[in-house]
């Protein structure tokens, strides 16, 4: 399943981690150094969740940004309750 929101259009992205030694010169040291630089991957903070979707209660994989900004609806809460016999 790819990690890509359908509503915000998120996805994983590729970047650079960069490893570093030595005390930063404001700490009294003569700077940090890099070490190493490598690749990494960046994901998506993907949620799944229950959406009404043309009408209907559906599961979807969504970034929580989409979550946060309102962009999905949230169905109502089931109010069943068993009958007492």
């Amino acid at each position: 399943m790819p990690r890509v929101c359908p509503f915000t259009g998120k996805k994983t992205r590729s970047g650079g981690k960069v490893s570093r030694r030595g005390k930063a010169k404001y700490l009294g040291g003569v700077g940090r150094k890099i070490t190493g630089r490598t690749k990494r991957q960046f994901k998506a903070n993907m949620q799944r969740v229950r959406a009404v979707i043309d009408g209907k209660v559906v599961r979807i994989n969504v970034s929580a940004k989409a979550i946060h900004s309102g962009l999905i609806e949230k169905p109502l809460k089931r109010d069943w309750k068993p009958t007492e016999a």
